[in-house]
């Protein structure tokens, strides 16, 4: 079983299958929740990236960082698939971004959480 929580394993996965151009993530290894997470997102990729180009203003998905673009649509899955808190959720993406990103990744990743919240209707609390 790959090591850390079922969000960081989501990334990693994610990232990977990402990085080497696949067709679908592998998700051997992966605990059950995380692997959940991986297919959930990989199901609902387009329209996941869709609204992360939407609210990342000034961004285009292809030019963000591949841990930031993949966090982000983490995250999306989470407020719209799960009942997940939004202040989790935006917790968790910021402490990963901060430790796999770059150094600006937080703060970024923590404010599109925030407009993608907001236009789901629910308040960021973070």
């Amino acid at each position: 079983m790959i090591r850390g929580n079922p969000r960081q394993q989501a990334l990693g996965a994610l990232y990977a299958a990402e990085a080497q151009r696949r067709d679908a993530p592998d998700l051997a290894d992966l605990t059950a929740r995380a692997a959940r997470m991986v297919t959930g997102v990989w199901k609902h990729l387009e329209e996941l990236d869709t609204a992360i180009g939407a609210a990342a203003t000034g961004w285009r998905l292809e030019r963000m960082p591949a841990v930031d673009r993949n966090l982000l649509r983490l995250a999306l899955y989470e407020l719209r698939y799960t009942n997940t808190p939004v202040g989790v959720i935006a917790s968790e993406a910021v402490i990963l971004a901060k430790e796999y990103s770059t150094e600006r990744s937080g703060s970024f990743v923590n404010g599109v959480i925030a407009k993608l919240a907001e236009e789901r209707g629910s308040p960021a609390e973070s």
